[in-house]
């Protein structure tokens, strides 16, 4: 028995041993080595390298709550009543630079998306696609959802192209939350630009830009979507002639063209700034209609106008009173570009006329130009504005901003004549098919108080206060007011006399006397908690 378990042993240690053998004569499968992620030094904290790649990557974003409450003078039937409103927002960045043998290759793109409601709302966004307004009964005008392209552009050897911030811009509401102060701020346009830097922090941009995004309609009583009232716009016999409607809708043509000097250093920044905008509108008649005196062959066309506008502004840096603190000193005209100007950023840019607040006594006019109904010209507005902004570190967690700002806007005695003219003609029985657009004939009391192409100013001032109690956190508050008013004169108050407008009438013989303003105001307080990482 002993001798058969030590053959059974012996034969077990033979077999283990060959198998051994032919074990290490078996092919191995190595391992696929494994591409740790990078860190990439050469552009700043955050970035690494894509792996595969000499490109390096930065993720970054934000998230947002805001919350507002803003002052409303009536509830009436019409106005939303809404005095607050809410956002959420999110933000996604990936920027992405290689080194290249004629510097940097740059590509940098920015997703916005917001939720929105009540008074924190932009018909600006709306009318340009850019956020979606909700169609419930309830929430009809009340609720948006926001998505925007903000930012999508490549830079290599001093060329952008793509979807970036105007050159034009330099403060552009860089310490506000709400942005109410006036002064251009195109955050979001299509451009093909180059800079020329040079060593002494000078750089000078040469820039073609979208034009659709420092537009503002071109005023005429009727536009393409009011085929009602009939619109004089020409003599034929030496009576005028009646057209359909007016197309008041600015065509694209040519890009806007703008052109920056700018210098950049330790004491801060300064950049002169200089805009070009052609005002190119559709067929002053979409129909063929005949006029008291005949038939007024082929289409008129108003003849382009360039407008214009330029822009000056210095920030200084003011370590010596807290590290951080800045000022922000900034003034710009225009003429016939008044988006450039800023003029409308309180009340939206993209409407003929504006109410910047619910209940708002009376509309303010933000058109590039007019066209005169007789010549079928285009007379331009003009228009100006001065803002202030100085922040202040009260320490490393704590800091304030006071900002504000003044501007006017101005229509020449001549175009608003020519539409008092054509009103004249047309008759008031039309009123209400013009609406609060109908300007009245001239040297009636009904013209006096009108509100249509009135020249406007209005002013802002206003102040937050903002703790940052971790890095890339901050929670803060903004309040503002602001005041819009008339030049000279008086204007109907349509919350008041909301009726006014239908007795013309009674207005010019006395028998209907309506409630009338010079100004109009409103404060808002934003309440804001923002993660940056």
């Amino acid at each position: 028995m002993t001798s058969l378990k030590r053959s059974l042993l012996g034969s077990a240690i033979v077999f283990a041993s060959l198998g051994a053998a032919h074990a290490a004569d078996l092919p191995v499968k190595k391992a696929v080595p494994i591409e740790y992620v990078r860190v990439c030094t050469a552009y700043g904290a955050g970035f690494f390298y894509i792996p595969g790649t000499d490109t390096c990557l930065r993720v970054s974003g934000r998230a947002r709550y805001e919350g507002a409450y803003q002052t409303s003078s009536s509830r009436q039937p019409g106005a939303s009543g809404d005095t607050s409103g809410y956002r959420g927002l999110l933000r996604f960045n990936l920027d992405a630079r290689t080194q290249t043998a004629y510097g940097t290759l740059r590509a940098f793109v920015r997703l916005d998306a917001a939720a929105r409601t009540g008074v924190i709302h932009s018909g600006t966004m709306l009318r340009i696609g850019q956020a979606y307004g909700a169609t419930g009964v309830d929430e009809a005008g009340r609720g948006q959802q926001y998505v925007n392209v903000d930012k999508a552009f490549i830079q290599f050897a001093g060329l952008t192209a793509g979807r970036a911030s105007s050159f034009y811009d330099f403060y552009a509401h860089d310490f506000e939350f709400y942005g109410a102060t006036s002064g251009s701020d195109n955050a979001s346009t299509n451009l093909l630009a180059y800079t020329g830097t040079f060593d002494t922090g000078l750089s000078a941009t040469l820039s073609m830009e979208d034009p659709l995004y420092t537009r503002s309609p071109v005023f005429a009583p009727t536009g393409p979507s009011v085929p009602v009232a009939p619109v004089f716009v020409g003599y034929t016999d030496g009576v005028p002639s009646r057209y359909g409607n007016v197309d008041t809708v600015q065509r694209s043509r040519l890009p806007d063209f703008v052109g920056v000097l700018r210098i950049d250093q330790s004491w801060g920044s300064a950049q002169l700034s200089a805009a070009t905008h052609e005002i190119d509108v559709g067929n002053l008649s979409t129909a063929t209609t005949a006029g008291t005196g005949g038939v007024l062959t082929g289409i008129r066309h108003a003849n382009t106008v360039q407008g214009w506008a330029v822009q000056g502004g210095v920030k200084i840096n003011l370590p010596s009173i807290a590290p951080g603190d800045a000022l922000y000193l900034q003034g710009a005209y225009a003429d016939g570009a008044q988006t450039y100007a800023g003029y409308c950023m309180v009340a939206g840019c993209y409407r003929q006329s504006n109410t910047g607040f619910d209940t708002q006594k009376f509309e303010q006019y933000f058109a590039d130009a007019s066209i005169n109904p007789f010549t079928g010209q285009l007379q331009t507005s003009t228009s100006f504005s001065a803002v202030a902004s100085y922040l202040h570190y009260w320490s490393p967690e704590w800091r304030s901003a006071v900002f504000g700002s003044y501007g006017e806007q101005d229509f020449s005695a001549g175009a608003r004549l020519a539409q008092g003219a054509l009103y004249n003609v047309v008759s008031s029985s039309s009123a209400a098919a013009f609406g609060s657009n109908a300007v009245g004939v001239p040297g009636t009391r009904f013209y006096q108080l009108s509100q249509a192409l009135r020249d406007t100013y209005q002013y802002v001032i206003g102040a937050s206060l903002i703790w940052s109690p971790v890095t890339d956190l901050d929670i803060g508050v903004e309040a503002f007011y602001t005041q819009v008013g008339v030049r000279s004169g008086r204007v109907i108050d349509s919350d008041k006399s909301p009726t006014a407008y239908a007795n013309v009438a009674g207005i010019n013989n006395g028998t209907f006397v309506p409630r009338t303003a010079t100004q109009d105001s409103m404060t808002h307080i934003r309440f804001r908690v923002q993660r940056d990482f």
